[in-house]
């Protein structure tokens, strides 16, 4: 069967042009209320702007062998056993038939602080996937396949993001690779980090300037991370649950 992965890259533009419209339309809201939530917090808040994105995950889905899935994407329905924590809200699950297909999170990260944004992220998706996957281990969702599990961020392409970074570490040696490494870059690092410890089935980092608010504008910041890997190894998983099942 031959992998079909929805003309993803239009809908990443359209995608992209989203999530600055949302941003944009939150903050001026915010604004002309006279709340006190207005400027770059507004538009976190608002909680639509992967949306985008998201509706590219159910094209993904829907196009390769599980039309008939569950797809959750309310809040709550979106929820999972944890073995840390009790439970772990995700942004999209997907289940067939009591199975756990795949459960993804969506991420965004705009100026002007990402020094402790990007630790809290970071920390955010190790534990998440720790926990994930302990939970797994001891059954919590009963006797199935590995299901897909993936990590997605977008970025604001900005020289607060892409410029050299110095770091503090009078002890020991910082890793060579982040030694005066971007946030962006470091992001790309954690991306493959989290693949290659096999935290996420796949996870993708995506680079965006404020302007793409008109130009759809994105970058990827290599294959490995870039959002074809993610859309492909998505389209693949699915195709072959929908094998596995007779679906």
């Amino acid at each position: 069967m031959t992998l079909n992965l929805v003309d993803f890259e239009r809908k990443a533009r359209s995608a992209v042009e989203s999530f600055w419209k949302n941003r944009e339309a939150a903050k001026l809201k915010q604004i002309e209320s006279g709340n006190a939530d207005h400027g770059e917090r507004a538009g976190v808040t608002a909680g639509k702007n992967m949306d985008g994105f998201l509706a590219l995950m159910l094209d993904v889905i829907r196009n390769n062998g599980l039309k008939d899935a569950e797809i959750h994407q309310g809040r709550t329905m979106l929820t999972l056993p944890g073995y840390f924590r009790p439970t772990k809200l995700w942004d999209l699950l997907v289940v067939h038939n009591g199975v756990l297909v795949a459960a993804i999170e969506l991420k965004s990260h705009v100026g002007p602080s990402f020094g402790n944004n990007f630790n809290n992220r970071t920390e955010e998706a190790i534990g998440s996937a720790c926990d994930f996957w302990t939970a797994f281990r001891e059954g919590a969702f009963g006797a199935q396949p590995r299901p897909f599990v993936g990590w997605l961020m977008l970025v604001e392409d900005a020289p607060g993001s892409s410029s050299p970074v110095k770091d503090k570490s009078p002890h020991f040696p910082v890793f060579e690779e982040f030694q005066g490494a971007s946030y962006l870059k470091r992001y790309e690092l954690l991306c493959r980090r989290l693949m290659q410890e096999g935290l996420y089935t796949t996870a993708a980092v995506l680079s965006t300037p404020r302007n793409a608010l008109e130009t759809e504008a994105y970058s990827e910041l290599s294959p490995m991370t870039g959002l074809r890997q993610f859309v492909a190894a998505l389209a693949g998983h699915v195709a072959a649950e929908a094998a596995r099942i007779g679906g």
